[in-house]
């Protein structure tokens, strides 16, 4: 199954969204106040669809990879997330829609396709890994399909939690005129070390075997 290095557009920055920093609330982690820009961090995974496991083609048994011998394709869309970072564990959930494809339409079928959720901590340690399985029902004589599923996982939110001295070092006023006014505080490679290690991701994909991934990335 796919265990590939992960690539992702992250739809639920961990560390970004540049803002005015009249707009921080009470609890934000503010960068640069003095020079009037703020960065946002939660203790919730960013979430996302990592590179070429977010299509699955399936092919006529006996087939070759060709055009003409696919037999159902799909692909995950409509990613949304919840996240309640109330707790001493931070649970994320995930929920989208899988649409899906058919070259033969005669009958009834259904098909059930294997996805997974994974956590990453700093970019590229596995946390967990998770296994499920949404089903696509075709009526006879139907072509297109959807269905919806879930994912979830939790992170350790101490884990996920800045040190309180590069907290302060992150959010010390910077004044106009400072010397290090202009300096982003995550040039300073304990900083960035530490908020790396404090950043996790959420996950979700097909879950392919090598040659699906394969074909994937060829195509």
């Amino acid at each position: 199954m796919f265990q590939g290095k992960f690539r992702l557009a992250v739809l639920m920055p961990v560390l970004g969204g540049l803002a005015l920093a009249g707009c921080a609330k009470e609890g934000d982690l503010v960068v640069g106040q003095g020079v009037g820009v703020t960065a946002l961090r939660t203790k919730c995974p960013a979430v996302g669809i990592p590179d070429y496991t977010g299509d699955i083609t399936l092919f006529r048994e006996g087939g070759q990879r060709l055009a003409s011998d696919i037999d159902v394709t799909a692909n995950i869309t409509n990613l949304r997330s919840t996240c309640n970072d109330t707790g001493e564990r931070v649970y994320s959930e995930a929920t989208f829609d899988v649409f899906a494809r058919r070259a033969d339409t005669r009958g009834a079928r259904s098909v059930s396709l294997p996805y997974f959720v994974t956590v990453l901590r700093g970019g590229g340690a596995v946390v967990s890994k998770q296994v499920g399985t949404v089903t696509i029902a075709f009526a006879d004589g139907q072509e297109r399909a959807s269905a919806s599923a879930k994912a979830g996982a939790y992170v350790v939110a101490t884990e996920a939690t800045l040190p309180e001295d590069i907290r302060q070092q992150i959010t010390r006023e910077r004044k106009p005129g400072d010397p290090d006014a202009a300096v982003d505080p995550l040039a300073d490679p304990a900083v960035r070390a530490a908020v790396q290690r404090a950043t996790f991701e959420m996950l979700v994909g097909f879950n392919l075997s090598q040659q699906q991934l394969a074909y994937n990335v060829t195509r």
